[in-house]
């Protein structure tokens, strides 16, 4: 089976469901011994559905992985995804920051400042630190008070990264890095977090679609080509 015909884990006996909407999936993850999510089980055994390598041997596919975009690339991409970021949440009134994005309790705040918090602390995990899951999910600091503070906060993420890797010697992406769901390679982690931005790039203009704002100069599918996007804008 190819991976991009694996459609249903279902199909072949594993187990998929949303822990937001499954009465007992919080409890169900616990008892794996999983903190975080996505993540791939049947019976007892499980894997952290970040890399997708790993799923790709817990399935036992016969499928190539790994980033189709050198780091070069993937940098150049992020920088574009950012860029878009600032311009489409300065769009965005600040009447809607305590809105919250279809399907899940998040509110738009939370998201604008999320975008470019996945870049924030993959810089600091580039630089020595182990990435950890909650920080991904800190919530913006007082200062960033509306949808304008969080945009000037992401231009700051962005002229980081920038120059984190004009100054970086080794463009190989071969680094080792330590997260919360293994020891994994810079490379693998830094398309990760390209495309994580990026996906929520993409729901930002239809959130400004939903508010009747038409967004300004919004990514295309050519923006996200050789990319592993998700399928759906949005989860359910």
């Amino acid at each position: 089976m190819k991976l991009k015909e694996f459609l249903s884990v279902r199909e072949i006996g594993f187990d998929s469901v949303n822990v937001l909407d499954h009465p007992t999936g919080l409890a169900d993850l616990r008892a794996l011994g999983a903190r975080s999510v996505p993540v791939l089980s049947r019976g007892t055994e499980w894997v952290f559905a970040q890399n997708i390598g790993h799923v790709v041997k817990f399935l036992g596919l016969n499928e190539k992985t790994g980033p189709v975009l050198s780091p070069d690339q993937l940098v150049a991409r992020t920088d574009l995804f950012l860029a878009t970021a600032s311009r489409l949440i300065r769009q965005m009134p600040d009447a809607h920051l305590a809105t919250e994005v279809p399907n899940r309790p998040r509110a738009y705040k939370l998201l604008a400042h999320h975008i470019f918090q996945i870049q924030d602390v993959f810089l600091d995990m580039a630089g020595g630190a182990t990435l950890t899951y909650e920080q991904l999910g800190k919530p913006p600091p007082e200062n960033l008070r509306g949808f304008e503070d969080i945009a000037a906060f992401g231009e700051q993420i962005r002229a980081r990264m920038l120059s984190w890797w004009a100054a970086k010697a080794d463009k190989s992406g071969k680094d080792p890095v330590q997260t919360y769901y293994g020891p994994q390679i810079l490379h693998e982690t830094m398309e990760r977090a390209t495309w994580h931005s990026g996906q929520h790039v993409r729901q930002w203009a239809m959130l400004l679609e939903m508010a009747g704002i038409s967004p300004d100069k919004p990514l295309t599918s050519a923006d996200y080509a050789d990319l592993p996007m998700p399928a759906n804008a949005w989860d359910g």
